[in-house]
C-alpha cells in the first residue's frame, strides 16, 4: 500500500463528498502530475475511481432523499448512448504513439473548462431563473432536449478524459433547472447521473488494458471514508466558498498541466 496514493485518494473523495465535483477533474491530473502515470491509463483508472467513490456517496444522498431521478434519465439518455459512440470511434481508431500528446491536451483543456464553468456558475444560475420565471412554458420545453444534449457532451468528454461528469454536469444544471435543483438536491443529482457514465466509460478501457489496480485500490482506500463524510457534511457546508476554493486549485492544475 502506497500512503501517498491513499491520501490523493482521501483528499479527492472529500471533496467528491462535498461538492459533487473533482473525481476526475482532480485525480486525473494527480495520476499525471504527482505519480506520473500515462495518460491513457489515468484516465481509465481515474473512470473506475470515480465509480466506486460515488457509488459510496449515493447511499448517503439517497437516504435524504436528494436526487432528482427525472434530470438523472434525461443526463443518460445523452451520456450512455455518446459514450458508447465514443468508445467504438477509440476502438476503431486507437490511439498511436503521438496520440498520448493529445490526449494529455485534452485534459488540460477538461480540467481549464471546469474551473471556468465553475466560475460563472452563479451567473448561468442567474441567467437561467430569469428566463425560467419570465417565458416558463418555453423554457420547460427545452429543458428535456436541451439536458440530453448536455448528457451527450458529458458522455464524449468523460469517455475521452474522465473529466467533467461533475463539475461541467453542475454547471449544466444550475442553468437548465435553476429552481427545481437546491445546492444539496444538484450534489446529489449530479453524483448519481456520473456512477453508470464512469462505469459504461471504464468499461471500454478495461478492455483495452487501461486501468492499474493496484494503484486503484489504493486511492479507493482513502476515497470511500472521506467521500462518506464528505456526502455527510455536504448540505452543512457553504458551497460557494468550496466552489471558488476548487476553481483555484483547478485553475493552478491546468497551468500545471499545460507546462508539464
Amino acid at each position: 500500500m502506497h500512503w501517498m496514493e491513499v491520501a490523493a485518494g482521501a483528499l479527492t473523495g472529500l471533496i467528491v463528498g462535498l461538492t459533487g465535483v473533482g473525481g476526475g477533474a482532480l485525480m486525473t491530473p494527480i495520476l499525471l502530475l504527482i505519480f506520473g502515470v500515462a495518460p491513457a491509463t489515468a484516465v481509465g483508472t481515474d473512470l473506475w475511481f470515480a465509480a466506486f467513490t460515488k457509488i459510496a456517496a449515493t447511499r448517503i444522498h439517497h437516504g435524504h432523499d436528494l436526487i432528482d431521478w427525472q434530470v438523472v434519465k434525461r443526463l443518460w439518455v445523452g451520456s450512455l448512448t455518446f459514450s458508447g459512440m465514443t468508445l467504438v470511434f477509440l476502438k476503431w481508431h486507437p490511439l498511436q504513439a503521438g496520440g498520448f500528446h493529445s490526449l494529455k491536451l485534452a485534459i488540460t483543456g477538461a480540467v481549464l473548462v471546469t474551473a471556468v464553468g465553475l466560475m460563472f456558475q452563479t451567473r448561468l444560475h442567474e441567467w437561467g431563473r430569469r428566463l425560467r420565471l419570465n417565458d416558463a412554458e418555453r423554457f420547460k420545453s427545452w429543458q428535456a432536449p436541451l439536458t440530453i444534449l448536455a448528457g451527450a457532451v458529458l458522455g464524449v468528454l468523460v469517455t475521452l478524459t474522465s473529466v467533467g461528469a461533475g463539475a461541467i454536469g453542475v454547471v449544466f444544471m444550475v442553468h437548465l433547472y435553476p429552481l427545481r435543483l437546491t445546492p444539496a438536491r444538484l450534489v446529489a443529482t449530479d453524483i448519481v447521473h456520473a456512477i453508470p457514465l464512469a462505469i459504461f466509460a471504464g468499461l471500454g478501457h478495461l478492455y483495452v488494458g487501461n486501468v492499474n489496480f493496484v494503484l486503484l485500490g489504493n486511492l479507493l482506500c482513502g476515497s470511500i471514508p472521506a467521500v462518506i463524510v464528505g456526502a455527510l457534511l455536504s448540505s452543512r457546508l457553504p458551497q460557494p466558498l468550496l466552489r471558488w476554493l476548487l476553481v483555484c486549485v483547478l485553475l493552478m492544475v491546468s497551468l500545471k498541466l499545460w507546462f508539464s
